[in-house]
C-alpha cells in the first residue's frame, strides 16, 4: 500500500513540531551551561561583563546546536513516534497495511532535508558567529591555543610571552620536513600595556627547535637609528608541529570555503588532514540524521504501549544515543589521529549507527 500524501504531510509535520520543540529545549540547555562557563572563565577579566558573557554564548550557540542535532532529531523522532501510537494513529495506519517502512519515510526524507539544510545553509552562518566568538576569547586571552591564521594575506599569529606578547606576520609560508620556511617576516613586540615596544624585519627566516633563526634583519625601536643584523635568533614556545594543529578551527570555516582552504593550506606544504575529515563528517551528517531517526523508531514503536514502561524505553533511547554519540567522538578522535583511514573515520558512525536501527527494525516488524 501506497502512503497517501496526506498521511505523508501530518507525520512529517508532527515529527517537525517535536524536533523543534527537543532542538529548543536543549538549546536552552546548552546556553545555560555555556553562559555558566563564559562566567566563570571571564570572572577576572576586566570589562568583560554579564552583556559580554550573554554575547558569547550566543555566538558560540548556533555551531553547538550543529552538535546537539543528532539528539535533537533522535528525541523528535520518539516524541511524535509516541504521540502517533498513543493517540492510536499509528495502529490505525498499521491495520490499513502501512508497513513500519513507510510510516518512517516522511520523517527520515524530513531528517535528511534537516541535515541538508544544516550543512549548505545553517553551517556558513555558525561558522561566522564561531570565528567571532574566536575573536572575542583573544580579545579577552581566554582562547588555549594561539591565534594562528593563514589566508592569502599570509601567516598570522600571536604569542604571549610573560607580560610582553609577539605578533608575528609573513608574507609566504611553506613547511619543509620539521621545518617552517617564512618569507618577508615582521614581528611585533608588545609590553604589559599592549603599548607598541619595537619590531623586527627580515628577509625570510626558519622556525626551528623552538627559535627563529632570521637572515637579514632590521631591529626597529622608537626614536633610535635601525640595527641590521645579517642573522638573528628569536626564542619562541611555537613549532611547526604546534603552527599546524593550532590554525584556524574547521568550525570557523564555512562548508563552501573548506575545499578552497584545504587546496591553499596543503599548498603551503602543511597537512590538511583535520579539515578533511570535518568536510567529510559535514556531508556524512544527513545519513547520521536519518540513522538516528532509525535508532528511535527501535524504541518508539515497540508494541503494547499500554503495558507501560514508557520511560524505561525512553531512558534506554537516550543510553543508546549517548552511545553512538561516545563512538562517533572515539571514531573521529581516531581518523585525527590518522590511525583510521580519513572516509572510514567520518562515514562509519553513520553507516554502523543506520545499520543497527535497520537491524533491529527488521528484527521487530519481520521478526
Amino acid at each position: 500500500m501506497r502512503l497517501s500524501p496526506i498521511l505523508t504531510r501530518y507525520v512529517g509535520r508532527t515529527f517537525l513540531g517535536s524536533f523543534l520543540g527537543m532542538l529548543a529545549f536543549i538549546v536552552g540547555l546548552i546556553l545555560l551551561g555555556d553562559s555558566i562557563e563564559l562566567l566563570r572563565r571571564l570572572a577576572s577579566r576586566e570589562g568583560a561583563g554579564l552583556l559580554t558573557v550573554l554575547m558569547m554564548a550566543l555566538l558560540k550557540l548556533p555551531h553547538m546546536m550543529h552538535v546537539a542535532m543528532p539528539f535533537a532529531v533522535m528525541l523528535g523522532s520518539m516524541v511524535a513516534l509516541w504521540r502517533l501510537s498513543r493517540s492510536h494513529e499509528l495502529v490505525a495506519a498499521r491495520a490499513a497495511g502501512v508497513s513500519v517502512w513507510q510510516f518512517l519515510a516522511p520523517v527520515v526524507t524530513a531528517a535528511f532535508l534537516i541535515g541538508v539544510i544544516d550543512v549548505t545553509a545553517f553551517n556558513p552562518l555558525a561558522a561566522a558567529l564561531h570565528s567571532r566568538f574566536e575573536a572575542m576569547e583573544d580579545r579577552f586571552s581566554i582562547r588555549d591555543n594561539s591565534p594562528l591564521s593563514l589566508g592569502e594575506n599570509g601567516l598570522w599569529l600571536r604569542e604571549r610571552q610573560g607580560d610582553s606578547v609577539m605578533v608575528v606576520h609573513a608574507a609566504r609560508v611553506r613547511q619543509e620536513g620539521a621545518d617552517l620556511r617564512l618569507h618577508e617576516l615582521s614581528i611585533i613586540f608588545e609590553n604589559a600595556d599592549s603599548d607598541f615596544s619595537h619590531r623586527v624585519e627580515a628577509a625570510e627566516a626558519t622556525l626551528r627547535d623552538g627559535t627563529f633563526h632570521l637572515r637579514q634583519a632590521w631591529e626597529l625601536y622608537p626614536g633610535r637609528p635601525a640595527l641590521r643584523r645579517d642573522t638573528m635568533r628569536l626564542a619562541t614556545s611555537l613549532t611547526p608541529s604546534r603552527i599546524n594543529d593550532n590554525f584556524a578551527a574547521a568550525e570557523s570555516i564555512s562548508f563552501w570555503q573548506l575545499p578552497e582552504y584545504i587546496a591553499y593550506f596543503e599548498a603551503s606544504g602543511f597537512s590538511a588532514h583535520k579539515q578533511r575529515l570535518y568536510f567529510q563528517s559535514l556531508l556524512a551528517s544527513p545519513l547520521l540524521l536519518c540513522a538516528m531517526v532509525l535508532v528511535a523508531a527501535v524504541f518508539a514503536l515497540q508494541p503494547n504501549m499500554r503495558s507501560g514502561g514508557m520511560l524505561m524505553r525512553f531512558g534506554g533511547g537516550v543510553i543508546a544515543g549517548l552511545v553512538f554519540f561516545f563512538f562517533s567522538n572515539v571514531i573521529n578522535a581516531l581518523g585525527s589521529s590518522q590511525t583510521l583511514p580519513l572516509l572510514l573515520a567520518a562515514w562509519s558512525p553513520p553507516v554502523v549507527t543506520g545499520l543497527a536501527g535497520l537491524g533491529l527494525l527488521f528484527h521487530y516488524e519481520d521478526g
